[in-house]
C-alpha cells in the first residue's frame, strides 16, 4: 500500500483489523524485519490492525526533496499517522532508531497514543555520546568462525554466540532481510546517518517525553554494542508504567539469540494496554 505525502511516498504493509499498532524499523532497514518478528505473535492476538511502514528513503518508501534531517523524517511519519489513522487512538512499537522515532511520535501525538514498545532502542542519536559495553562473545568457538568463508564472516560481524544454530539463524536474518534492506536504502539515509546534526532531533526528546503514563515495554540487550542498555535506563522514569527488560545473551540483533522471549513480553504489554483502555 502507498500513502502519498508532501515530502515522501510511504509504502506500508497492513495486517488484521482493530486498534492500530504501528511498527517502525531501524535505520536503513525496512518493514520486513518487523513483520518477521511480530506477525507470528499476532496470529494469536486478534483485534489489532498492524501497520508496517518503510521509513522515507528506505525499503519501498521514497524520500522527496524535503527530507534532509531526522526532524523531516518525523514530520513525514506524523503526516502518515494523521492520514492513515486520523483521530484514532493507536499504539507504537519501534526497533533501534525506530524506537527513537516512536518516542517522538508519542510526544507529538500523546493524547492519541495508547502504548509504546521500544526494542533495543536508540536513545542517544550521536554515536560518540552513547554508553555501550565492549564486545565479549558469550560462547567462543574460534574454529567454527574460521570455518566460515571470508564473505560470510564479514557479513555476520561480531558474533555473540559462536554456536552453529545461532550462526545459522543470524546468517538467515542477515542475508534474507538485513542485506536486501541496506542495498536498496537511498543514499540520503547514509548522508543523514553520517551527520550527527541531521541524525538527531533538533529538540530535547528526553525532556519532552517525560511522564508518558500509558503502558510501555522497553527491551534492551545486555551485550548490545550498537546502542547499549544504560542510555535506556536513563529514560525509564519518564515511563512510570513501563516494563523494563535488560536481557542477557542479547545484542542488537535480538531476538535472534532468544526468540521465545519476545512473544510473552509483547503479549503482557498488549494485555496491559487492553486493561488500561477498559478503565479509561
Amino acid at each position: 500500500m502507498q500513502c502519498e505525502l508532501d515530502n515522501a511516498t510511504i509504502h506500508y504493509e497492513q495486517h488484521g483489523e482493530g486498534r492500530p499498532i504501528i511498527f517502525l524499523h531501524g535505520w536503513t532497514m525496512d518493514h520486513r524485519l518487523e513483520v518477521a518478528d511480530y506477525e507470528p505473535i499476532f496470529a494469536s492476538q486478534p483485534g489489532w490492525r498492524r501497520l508496517y511502514p518503510d521509513l522515507p528513503g528506505m525499503g519501498r518508501s521514497v524520500a522527496k526533496a524535503g527530507i534532509r534531517t531526522q526532524d523531516d523524517v518525523l514530520a513525514a511519519l506524523l503526516a502518515f499517522v494523521d492520514r492513515v489513522i486520523p483521530e484514532e487512538r493507536f499504539v507504537l512499537a519501534g526497533t533501534s532508531l525506530g524506537g527513537y522515532l516512536a518516542r517522538a511520535v508519542a510526544v507529538r501525538r500523546r493524547p492519541r497514543v495508547a502504548g509504546l514498545l521500544l526494542r533495543v532502542p536508540c536513545v542517544v542519536a550521536e554515536d560518540a555520546k552513547r554508553t555501550r559495553p565492549d564486545f565479549h562473545p558469550l560462547v567462543r568457538d574460534e574454529a567454527l568462525l574460521a570455518s566460515l568463508d571470508q564473505t560470510e564472516r564479514a557479513a555476520l560481524g561480531e558474533v555473540l554466540v559462536q554456536a552453529p544454530e545461532y550462526i545459522q539463524a543470524l546468517g538467515q536474518k542477515v542475508h534474507s532481510l538485513i542485506e536486501p534492506a541496506v542495498e536498496i536504502a537511498a543514499p540520503l539515509a547514509d548522508e543523514i546517518r553520517s551527520d550527527p546534526g541531521r541524525y538527531g532531533f533538533s529538540f530535547d526528546l528526553a525532556e519532552e517525553e517525560k511522564s508518558f503514563t500509558e503502558p510501555a515495554l522497553i527491551i534492551a540487550g545486555r551485550q548490545d554494542t550498537v546502542v547499549g542498555y544504560r542510555d535506556a535506563l536513563a529514560i525509564l522514569e519518564s515511563y512510570p508504567h513501563a516494563t523494563f527488560a535488560i536481557l542477557d545473551r542479547a545484542d542488537h540483533s535480538w531476538p535472534v539469540e532468544s526468540p521465545n522471549l519476545l512473544a510473552p513480553l509483547v503479549k503482557d504489554w498488549l494485555a496491559r494496554i487492553a486493561f488500561a483502555e477498559r478503565r479509561a
